[in-house]
């Protein structure tokens, strides 16, 4: 499969995450979650402009008529690019002041599904949490660290997940009319030699393609056999998240990150923090609206 490096994007996060593609506006978006920075780049015209908030600024999604849903620190909210207005929708683990939202998607029938994690990393403080229309958090998965990439097969039949420190997909049948997950088995196994599975995100031949942090790129794995089937080289050891793109689909946003890089790890990956665009055959990715 060929992978062309397009361009790289200035963008210097700390920790670069939740990339999103919105086809309406042309537009990337992605998250700086420790700066508590938007970011939305336009493709066409290559022009970006970034966004602060006060908070720790976890995830990015597609919402209705225009509008974002962005994860603030335990608190999703609906943002209005245009006007700044703040719409808060709810908080979760409003005891727990030591958590905050991390990776979070919409599933194909506009359900939020988002992670949270300590920000001291302690093993098993984190859920997965299923928000519908509603806006009633429901706890789908508990006891986890670092909750992080999801995607869903085009059939709908099949939910991926991945608890970064276990190194594992999961795989669960997926319900799609009620959301309901049951886990199934362990779809891939990260070797130890290739860093940590982050974000991720699904194409149209049902491959994962995953951002390994301290690995240095995008991983393809084939979830039905567990094997590696390419790798998107990248100049940076620490890669989040990654997601399709443009007209076509045939474009992946990568997100990098600088945190646990010592000054000299920084002198040697000095793009490391920067956005990476890379065209890709054969891709489709699944977003919806809530």
């Amino acid at each position: 499969m060929a992978n062309a490096l397009i361009k790289s994007i200035h963008s210097q996060c700390f920790l670069g995450e939740g990339p999103l593609w919105i086809a309406e506006l042309g537009c990337f978006f992605w998250v700086d979650i420790e700066k508590g920075n938007l970011h939305r780049y336009h493709l066409a015209t290559e022009k970006l402009e970034i966004r602060h908030f006060p908070h720790r600024l976890a995830v990015v999604l597609e919402g209705q008529n225009g509008k974002l849903i962005l994860g603030l620190d335990r608190k999703l909210v609906r943002y209005d690019w245009e006007t700044e207005v703040i719409e808060e929708l709810c908080e979760v683990e409003s005891d727990l002041t030591l958590n905050r939202f991390n990776d979070g998607k919409v599933d194909p029938q506009g359900r939020i599904w988002i992670g949270t994690l300590s920000t001291l990393f302690t093993e098993g403080s984190g859920s997965l949490y299923r928000i519908g229309t509603d806006l009633k958090p429901l706890t789908q998965l508990k006891n986890l660290t670092i909750s992080n990439g999801m995607a869903w097969t085009a059939d709908q039949r099949t939910f991926y997940f991945i608890d970064t420190p276990t190194k594992k997909i999961q795989e669960f049948a997926f319900d799609p009319k009620t959301g309901a997950i049951e886990f199934r088995r362990i779809a891939v196994e990260i070797p130890e030699v290739l860093g940590f599975p982050d974000g991720m995100c699904i194409d149209r031949e049902g491959m994962l393609w995953v951002a390994h942090y301290a690995g240095s790129g995008v991983y393809r794995w084939d979830p039905s056999t567990g094997q590696l089937l390419d790798k998107i080289e990248l100049p940076v050891p620490h890669v989040t998240s990654c997601c399709f793109g443009g007209e076509n689909l045939d474009l992946m946003l990568i997100t990098t990150a600088q945190e646990n890089l010592t000054a000299d790890d920084l002198k040697k990956y000095p793009q490391s923090g920067d956005v990476f665009l890379v065209k890709v055959e054969g891709i489709e990715s699944f977003q919806a609206e809530i």
